[in-house]
C-alpha cells in the first residue's frame, strides 16, 4: 500500500483541514510579501524589474524542481514533504528579513540585496513545489469525479483566503521599531507554528517507506513507474487544459506583480503613501477571486470548462478597464473583475486536467499544476515590467491579448488547442 493511500493518512479527519491551512498560511506570506515590496524596492534604490525578478526567480526554482518530485512523493508520504515546504518558508522570510535589514543599513549594497533575496526566495521555491504537488497528489488520490472538482476548488479557496489576509495586515506589520522587516519576521513565526501543528496534525509516515503497488495511487508507482510530466502533458485531453492554465497563469501573473507599481504611479506622492491603496487592491482582489470559488462555483455548479470560459472572459474585460483609463480607481477595478476571473478559471483548469487523466497520470497531473504556478511567475512579470516602463499600459494590453486568445480558443467547436505554448 502506498503512502499517499495509507488508512492512517487517508483516515485523519484532521487532514484535509491542516492542509486548507497550510495553503491559507503561504499564501497570507506570499502575497503579504509581494504587496510590499514595490515600496521596498523603491527604499532600496532597486529598479522595478529586478523587484518583479526575485519573485520570478523563485517562481523558476519551483518550476525546475516540479517534476523532481513526481516518482519521490509517493515513495516518502506527502507529510514528508509538506513539512519540508514549511521549513523552506520558514528559511525564506526569516532569512528575506535579514537581507532587507542589510540593505536598508547601507551593510549590503542594492544589487548584492537583490542577490541575497533572489537566492532565498529560492529556497522556498525549491521545497514549495514538493509541497504543493504532495497536496495535489492527495486531494486527487481521495476524491474524483465533482467531488474532486469541489476539493480542488475549496483548496484554491484556502488560497484566495490567504491572498485576501496577507496584504491587508502586511502594511499593518510594518511598525516601529521593525519597519519593513515586521512582516517577513511575522509570516516566518506563523511557518514555524504551522511547521510545529504539521507534527500533531498530519500522520507519521516515516520518509524512505517504499511504496507498494495497490491503491490508486499505488498502481502509479507500482513496477511500471507513473508517466513522467512530459508524458502527460502530451496526452491531448490533458494538455490542453494544462496549456491553458499556464498562458491563464501568466496573464495572471503579470496583473498580480505589476499592480503594485502601477497604484504606487498613479497615487501621489511617494511609494509608502500607496502602501494602503496596493493592500486595498489586493485584497479586494482575493475577496473576489474567493467569491468566485466558494460562492459562484458552489451555487451554480458550475463545469470546470464553464469555469475556465467565464473566468478568462471576465480577466478579459477588467484588463480592458484598466488599461482604457489611466485613473487609479480603473486600475484597481480592473484588477479586482480581473481577479475574480482568474480565481473562476484557475481551479477550472485544474478539475478538468486532472479528470482528464487516469489514476496512474494524477501524480504526473499535479506536479504539471505545481509547474504551472512557478514557470507563469518567471518572465512573464519581468516582462511586463520592463514593457510597463516604455508605455503604461502595457501590463493590461498583454494580459488583454491572453485572455482574449484563451476566450475565442474556448468558443470554437473544436478543442482548444495550444500545445506548442508548453
Amino acid at each position: 500500500m502506498s503512502a499517499l493511500s495509507s488508512p492512517s493518512f487517508a483516515g485523519s479527519r484532521w487532514v484535509l483541514p491542516f492542509l486548507g491551512g497550510v495553503t491559507f498560511l503561504t499564501a497570507i506570506g506570499n502575497l503579504g510579501l509581494v504587496s510590499v515590496m514595490p515600496a521596498i524596492g523603491r527604499m532600496l534604490h532597486i529598479p522595478d524589474f529586478l523587484v518583479a525578478g526575485i519573485f520570478s526567480v523563485s517562481a523558476l526554482t519551483w518550476a525546475i524542481s516540479s517534476p523532481f518530485w513526481v516518482s519521490r512523493i509517493e515513495r516518502a508520504g506527502a507529510a514528508f514533504y509538506i513539512r519540508a515546504g514549511l521549513v523552506g518558508f520558514l528559511l525564506s522570510m526569516g532569512g528575506c528579513a535579514l537581507s532587507v535589514e542589510l540593505g536598508l543599513t547601507g551593510l549590503l549594497p542594492p544589487l548584492a540585496t537583490f542577490g541575497c533575496f533572489a537566492v532565498l526566495r529560492s529556497v522556498y521555491g525549491l521545497l514549495g513545489s514538493a509541497a504543493a504537488t504532495a497536496t495535489q497528489a492527495f486531494v486527487a488520490a481521495r476524491t474524483e469525479g465533482e467531488q474532486r472538482t469541489q476539493a480542488i476548488t475549496g483548496l484554491a479557496g484556502a488560497l484566495s483566503l490567504g491572498t485576501i489576509v496577507g496584504p491587508a495586515i502586511a502594511p499593518a506589520m510594518m511598525v516601529d521599531p521593525l519597519g519593513p522587516l515586521g512582516p517577513m519576521l511575522g509570516f516566518a513565526l506563523f511557518g514555524l507554528l504551522a511547521l510545529g501543528g504539521s507534527y500533531i496534525f498530519l500522520p507519521a509516515i516515516s520518509p524512505g517507506a517504499a511504496a507498494v503497488p495497490g491503491g490508486p495511487l499505488g498502481d502509479a508507482l507500482g513496477d511500471s513507474g507513473a508517466p513522467s510530466l512530459t508524458e502527460v502533458w502530451r496526452r491531448r485531453a490533458i494538455g490542453r487544459n494544462l496549456n491553458f492554465g499556464l498562458l491563464l497563469c501568466s496573464a495572471q501573473a503579470i496583473n498580480l506583480y505589476t499592480i503594485g507599481f502601477v497604484i504606487i504611479d498613479r497615487t501621489p506622492p511617494a511609494a509608502l503613501t500607496a502602501q494602503q491603496m496596493i493592500g486595498l487592491a489586493m485584497t479586494s482582489g482575493a475577496i473576489a477571486a474567493l467569491l468566485a470559488q466558494w460562492g459562484l462555483v458552489r451555487l451554480l455548479s458550475l463545469s470546470p470548462a464553464a469555469m475556465m470560459r467565464v473566468g478568462a472572459g471576465l480577466a478579459c474585460v477588467g484588463n480592458i478597464a484598466a488599461m482604457l483609463d489611466g485613473g487609479i480607481w480603473a486600475a484597481v477595478s480592473g484588477f479586482v473583475l480581473a481577479s475574480f476571473g482568474y480565481g473562476l478559471a484557475r481551479p477550472g483548469f485544474s478539475a478538468a486536467a486532472s479528470l482528464a487523466g487516469t489514476a496512474r497520470e494524477q501524480v504526473g497531473i499535479a506536479s504539471a499544476i505545481t509547474l504551472i504556478a512557478g514557470a507563469s511567475i518567471t518572465l512573464p512579470p519581468i516582462a511586463a515590467s520592463m514593457a510597463y516602463q516604455l508605455w503604461l499600459p502595457a501590463p493590461f494590453a498583454i494580459a488583454v491579448a491572453i485572455c482574449g486568445g484563451l476566450l475565442l480558443a474556448s468558443l470554437r467547436p473544436a478543442p482548444i488547442r495550444l500545445e506548442h505554448c508548453s
